[in-house]
């Protein structure tokens, strides 16, 4: 490689690799860990390409972007930050820089972005115009650094200020909402209403809903769980406002599905024709179970949010690695509530590795050699012997505290979501056939992170 690399951050160590890696290649290089630095360096015509970090002593390095744009509209800028949520990625779109990297990068990764910019500053291609920075709105919680987050993040700064309609799949819990939320909030249409459509809704709210959302978003909340009648009504009322006179003011389509939403199509529990207008583009949001190296990052923003609301407490790194082994069907959902929990009952300031354990579901497993349960006895005998197991399996101690607790809990979720299915997802069926309210069937299927599924419809 040939050229001169200005770098900035304020990590020496980072400074210090950079300036090894790039020398060796060919590169002269100028350190600094002030954007101050910095910007003397590119008004004075000093430079081939910057490499620069985000969070700087004296400012943001996003915000820099548009004045370096002005002194030197040819000049690549690569964006590197540990600041790694989905606004930090959007900025950096909108900025118009070169490349961005999330924080910890990949070394031989970064060199070749580099070797990029580069070629393109000697080829003198002037960057794109940088566009106004979005206003950041609070509570935007998606982060991540892994490849998966960092790979979904990139598609929605791709996006996010232009009409192509969007489904955002994947499994209950997963931040399918907060994503849907956050292409309103972060796009252009922001200053626009917000309306969002249930399973509650009747043909003959449709209308009125959808002129509410003229001119802003409108998201459809698990399309495939909508009676036929108000899928029809949908797919017809979408169809006129994206053809009518008004269309100019039709709304942006959200619509938040399970993992596979064209297998729903596919099975008849979400029109095709509904789908095919929904599906501009099909954003994927990880399980945990996938990411599970953003799962240090996550946990002190939902220890931090629990000191909020009282709760004050750290985990240990056995406690972490006890997380790390839990599958977390109910994804960050589950993990939420759980720490808040942890937060408010841990004995000490300090999550252990034990109040995790006493934290998680009862485990399920049998032991080998365990005797089977005959389905002929009662209920209460098959309890007792699953009970029975489960305090053999601590030999000689105690279960930790708060079994009353979790046992309830352990039996509620799979009660009420074998009822949902039996039901065909039906809450109104459940609820009748479990004689408790319909809200509070609502509330505990949110709670205990259950998933609401239909079967296939007969024609």
């Amino acid at each position: 490689m040939d050229g001169t690399v200005l770098i900035a951050d304020d990590d020496r160590t980072i400074r210090t690799v950079l300036t090894q890696a790039l020398t060796r290649a060919g590169c002269r290089v100028h350190a600094t860990g002030s954007l101050g630095q910095l910007m003397r360096w590119v008004e004075d015509g000093t430079g081939d390409l910057v490499v620069t970090d985000v969070m700087m002593p004296d400012g943001n390095g996003l915000d820099m972007i548009p004045g370096i744009s002005r002194a030197r509209p040819d000049l690549p800028v690569i964006v590197i930050s540990a600041q790694n949520s989905i606004v930090t990625a959007i900025r950096a779109t909108e900025a118009a820089v070169f490349d961005y990297l999330p924080k910890p990068f990949d070394l031989p990764d970064l060199m070749g972005r580099v070797r990029a910019g580069l070629e393109r500053r000697i080829r003198r291609e002037p960057a794109p115009a940088a566009a106004s920075a979005p206003v950041v709105p609070e509570g935007v919680s998606l982060i991540g650094h892994t490849p998966v987050m960092q790979g979904l993040f990139r598609s929605v700064a791709r996006i996010v200020n232009t009409d192509l309609p969007v489904i955002v799949a994947g499994e209950p819990g997963t931040g399918r909402s907060t994503l849907a939320q956050a292409l309103h909030d972060l796009g252009d249409r922001r200053d626009g209403p917000l309306v969002r459509l249930g399973a509650s809704e009747t043909p003959e709210t449709l209308g009125p809903r959808l002129a509410q959302a003229q001119g802003g978003t409108l998201i459809l909340e698990d399309p495939a769980g909508m009676e036929p009648a108000v899928q029809a009504r949908l797919a017809s009322l979408i169809e006129a406002a994206e053809s009518g006179p008004d269309r100019a003011r039709a709304p942006r389509l959200v619509a938040t599905t399970g993992p596979d939403p064209e297998g729903d199509s596919a099975s008849g529990q979400l029109r095709p024709d509904l789908y095919y207008r929904l599906a501009g583009m099909v954003l994927t949001v990880p399980p945990l179970r996938s990411r599970l190296d953003d799962l240090p990052a996550l946990v002190r923003l939902m220890l931090d949010r629990a000191a909020g609301q009282g709760g004050m407490a750290t985990l240990s790194d056995a406690a972490l690695d006890a997380l790390r082994a839990y599958p977390f069907p109910g994804n960050l959902r589950e993990l939420d509530n759980l720490l808040r929990r942890l937060a408010l009952t841990a004995p000490g300031p300090r999550i252990e590795a034990e109040d995790v354990a006493a934290a998680l579901p009862v485990p399920s497993a049998p032991r080998a050699g365990a005797p089977r349960i005959d389905p002929s006895r009662p209920l209460s005998e098959a309890v007792e012997q699953h009970l029975q197991r489960y305090f053999d399996l601590h030999g000689d101690q105690l279960p930790p505290p708060g079994l009353y607790d979790r046992v309830l809990r352990e039996v509620e979720r799979p009660l009420i979501q074998i009822a949902l299915d039996a039901c065909n997802g039906n809450q109104l069926r459940c609820a009748d056939l479990l004689q408790i309210n319909r809200n509070t069937l609502r509330k505990k299927v949110n709670d205990l992170n259950i998933e609401v599924t239909r079967r296939r419809r007969l024609m």
